[in-house]
Order: structure tokens, then C-alpha cells, then sequence
């Protein structure tokens, strides 16, 4: 039974093997059948596209030589239209070169006849001329010598008086150039007015206060001078002391201080010396700040970082009650603007402005003038040549080379006279006006004299029947010489001579 069980089950697997068999067979020969009907297709497609592109090459080509056949036509007639106009040309190049040697022969038959002519004259201008030294007594060379002296005298005065009112315009126009480039540096330069002060006023917060900082005996406020180096002055004001000291920077240092000490209410000898290191030190920083903060306003850059540290140490310095580092750079701000308007270097004129006074903050520690100490500065740093210069020139220690070294003198002046820059004793003040005035009535046919705009000018009045038009100029010119050899002053002072003349008369 199992045998034929097996015997079965082989027969199938053979008998489905062999339908495998048979079913694959047919199935390759479908395939292949298509196969063969795709190949067929697609060489025809092939060989009808190919017969496309035959023609159409055949049409493109019958298209060109068409084209080349028409160009080469166009080519021909322009090549026949261009022999034609070339032989025209031959043709009148032929009749022009006749027509040029036939006037050539006349223009040599004519310059011969011309140098007849010539020799002709020649002669009769010896003739004359002969005549003419017979008549007149000398010779032509003479004569000719005497013409000449005579055209280069009329010449000279002609070229002196060129020469003069070609110097009166450039100095009119120069006036009129260096008033505007000036007018609008200080118009586009707005500053603060001086406004420093020797004294500086700490309040308090209650009056027992005043008694801790003068301490046991005085020993606090004796202890606090000695280390700031300022007067410490306590007094009746209510709630408040006061420090004086020339030296702003002292004087800001023992501000600072005290306020410390005040708020810290512990006052003593060790403290105070504690304190005031500590307010030397900020003090310290402060000025690199005040420095750096100058120098990126101006747009300034590679500035070495002890200039950098002196321009701030100018904060806490003053001239005439004017702020040097402000000074500094209202100076950098007109040199730049000047330079500007008449194409020089502006960022040098900047620059330069920015350190003609850093000798200042170095004068009390170094001998001599602080334009010559800047100088030297200035060099040590590696600064430009030209700045160098232009901050040892500024005062006149050195004659002024350069440009920049000039607009900055300029800018120095202005920056030093204008109203508000400085302060001035009330007393030297009305005493320079008085000498001013003096000075103007001291002259012959003065009737009054009056000084105005702060000093800066001075007008004068004088009698029409003893002093001309002519002497009022000269009058003038005597006046504003002897203002600048007697007076000292900043600036310029405008000289103003009035004639007037009235003729009154009543109808009765």
C-alpha cells in the first residue's frame, strides 16, 4: 500500500514536471514570437525616419545652395557697381592731377614774380630809409634803440599796474576765502563756554558731619590734605564744605574721596589714606576712558595708548579757565574743516589739532614750552612728521613748513579768542579797554574814540576839518601799529576810522 502511495506521488511530480515543461516551452515561444514582431516594428520605424532625415537633408541643402547662388549674385553686381565707381574715380584723379600741375606752373611763375616784387621793395626801403637818417639826423639803429627803450618803459608801467591790481584782487579774493573757510569752521563747531572753577562744593548730609571730618583735633581733614594736596574748607555753609586747589585733577580725586568717606561715615587717618588710593585709582581710569572717548568722537585711529592716556589727564587741565582737552578739540574740529575747504589732509589737520597741547599734560613734570614738550611726545610715539611739526610750530617755537602746520596756528587762535572761550579778570579787562581808547585819542584830529564788541574793535571819530580822506587811512594804519606794540590781547582788534563831514544851514 505504501509502495504504491509512493509510486503515485511520483508519477504526479512527473507528470507535473513534464506540464511545467511543455507550458514553459510554449510560453518562450510567445515571447519570442513578440520579440520578433517589436524588432520588425522598430526597423521599420528606423528605416522610415531615416528616409525622413534624407529629405529633409536634401531640402536644407537644395535651401543653402539656393541662398549662396542668390548672395554670390548680390556679390557680383556690388563688385561690377564698385569697379565702375573705381574707374570714375581714376578718371577725375586724372583730370584733378592735370588741373593741379597746370596751377603749379602759375604758382611758380607767380612766385617768381613776387620775389621780383620783394627785391623791388627791398631796395626802395633802403632808399627811405636812407632818406629818412639824412632828414632826421641819426641812424636807423639809433632811432631803433631809442623805440625800444621808449616800448619797454610804457611796458614796465603797464606791467606794474597789471602786477598791482592782479595783487589787490588775490588779496581781496584770499581775504574773502580765508573769512568764509573760517566763518564756517566756527559756525559748524559748537563747543561750551568756559565754565571751570577752582573750588568744588561736597554737600553733607547733616551738620554733625563737618565735626567727623575735621576730627579729633583736626587730625582727619590735616590728614586729607596731605595726602590730595587741596585745602579742605569747612566754614558756615550749611551742609556742605568746600575743596580748592588749582589742579583739577586733585581736586577731583579729593571729591571723590570725601564723598566716600561721607557715605561710608567711618573717617580716620587709615581710612582716609585707604580711600583716597582707591579714588586715584578710578581717577586713573577715568582718564584712559576720557582719553578713548575723544579719540573715537574725532574718528582718530593708532594712537599709541599713552597719548591716548594723556589726552584724558587734559580733562583735568585748564587754560584761562578753558578746558585744554575741549580746547583740544574744538582745535581738531576747525583744523579738519578748514583743511577740508581748501583740499589739504583733513585727517592729518584732526590729528594734529588733537595733540598740539598734549605737552601740557606732561609741562609740570618736563622743562621747557609744552608746544616743544608735545613735540617731543608726539615723536617718542611714533607719530607723523608733519604732526610732529605742526604741534612744535603751533606757538611760534618753530617757523611754521607746512600747511598743516599753519591751519593749525589758525584754528588755535580761534578756538583761544572767541567770545566765551576764556576767562578774563573784570579789572584787566576794563583796564585793556581804557588803554585801548587812550590810545586811539592819543593821536591829533581824534574827537572821540570808543571801544565795542568786547574790545574787538574800536571806532573812532575824528575832525572832518583837520584830518582828510587820505590822512584818515594813513591815521588809521598809525593807530592799529602802536594798539600792537602796547596792548596784549587775543586775537585781533579792528581799527575804524569815521570822517564825516556835515554842512547845516537854516532858511529863515
Amino acid at each position: 500500500m505504501v509502495v504504491l502511495i509512493i509510486i503515485s506521488i511520483i508519477a504526479g511530480l512527473g507528470a507535473g514536471w513534464l506540464i511545467s515543461t511543455l507550458w514553459n516551452k510554449v510560453k518562450a515561444n510567445s515571447l519570442l514570437r513578440q520579440a520578433q514582431e517589436r524588432l520588425s516594428r522598430v526597423e521599420e520605424e528606423i528605416r522610415n525616419k531615416k528616409r525622413e532625415f534624407e529629405l529633409e537633408k536634401k531640402e536644407e541643402l537644395h535651401k543653402i545652395r539656393a541662398a549662396f547662388e542668390k548672395e554670390s549674385s548680390e556679390k557680383r553686381e556690388e563688385l561690377t557697381r564698385l569697379s565702375k565707381k573705381l574707374i570714375e574715380r581714376e578718371e577725375n584723379l586724372d583730370r584733378r592731377f592735370q588741373e593741379l600741375e597746370r596751377k603749379t606752373k602759375e604758382l611758380v611763375s607767380e612766385e617768381k614774380r613776387l620775389e621780383e616784387e620783394r627785391e623791388n621793395i627791398k631796395r626802395l626801403e633802403e632808399e627811405y630809409k636812407l632818406r629818412l637818417e639824412k632828414i632826421a639826423g641819426i641812424s636807423s639803429e639809433e632811432a631803433k634803440k631809442i623805440l625800444l627803450e621808449n616800448i619797454k618803459k610804457e611796458a614796465k608801467e603797464e606791467a606794474l599796474k597789471i602786477i598791482q591790481e592782479t595783487e589787490k584782487e588775490a588779496k581781496e579774493l584770499a581775504n574773502k576765502r580765508a573769512r568764509m573757510i573760517i566763518a564756517t569752521a566756527i559756525q559748524r563747531c559748537a563747543v561750551d563756554q568756559v565754565a571751570e572753577s577752582t573750588v568744588s562744593i561736597v554737600p553733607l548730609p547733616s551738620e554733625e558731619m563737618k565735626g567727623r571730618v575735621i576730627g579729633r583735633e583736626g587730625r582727619n581733614i590735616r590728614t586729607f590734605e596731605a595726602l590730595t594736596g587741596v585745602d579742605l574748607i569747612v566754614d558756615d555753609t550749611p551742609e556742605a564744605v568746600a575743596i580748592s586747589c588749582f589742579d583739577p585733577l586733585r581736586r577731583k580725586i579729593a571729591e571723590i574721596s570725601l564723598q566716600r568717606l561721607i557715605a561710608d561715615t567711618r573717617i580716620h587717618p587709615a581710612r582716609i589714606e585707604e580711600v583716597v588710593e582707591k579714588a586715584k585709582k578710578e581717577v586713573e581710569e577715568l582718564i584712559k576712558e576720557e582719553g578713548e572717548k575723544v579719540v573715537f568722537d574725532l574718528g582718530i585711529s593708532d594712537i599709541s595708548p599713552e597719548l591716548t592716556r594723556l589726552l584724558g589727564k587734559l580733562k583735568f587741565r585748564t587754560s584761562y579757565g578753558q578746558n585744554v582737552l575741549q580746547h583740544s578739540k574744538e582745535v581738531a574740529y576747525i583744523a579738519g574743516i578748514m583743511a577740508s575747504e581748501i583740499g589739504a589732509d583733513s585727517h592729518l589737520a584732526k590729528r594734529a589739532g588733537l595733540l598740539h597741547d598734549i605737552g601740557k599734560a606732561m609741562d609740570q613734570e618736563m622743562e621747557g614750552p609744552h608746544a616743544l614738550i608735545g613735540a617731543h611726545l608726539a615723536r617718542r610715539y611714533g607719530e607723523n612728521p608733519e604732526v610732529v611739526h605742526a604741534i612744535a610750530a603751533h606757538h611760534e617755537e618753530k617757523p611754521a613748513e607746512t600747511v598743516i602746520a599753519v591751519l593749525i596756528q589758525a584754528a588755535d587762535a580761534i578756538s583761544a579768542s572767541r567770545p566765551g572761550a576764556r576767562k578774563e579778570v573784570l579789572e584787566a579787562y576794563l583796564k585793556r579797554i581804557e588803554s585801548l581808547e587812550k590810545i586811539a585819542t592819543s593821536f591829533d584830529g581824534v574827537e572821540k574814540a570808543y571801544a565795542i564788541q568786547a574790545g574787538r574793535e574800536v571806532r573812532i571819530m575824528v575832525h572832518p576839518n583837520k584830518v582828510s580822506d587820505e590822512e584818515a587811512v594813513a591815521l588809521c594804519k598809525n593807530i592799529a601799529s602802536k594798539v600792537e606794540k602796547e596792548l596784549s590781547y587775543p586775537g585781533q582788534i579792528k581799527v575804524t576810522v569815521i570822517r564825516e563831514l556835515r554842512a547845516v544851514e537854516y532858511a529863515k
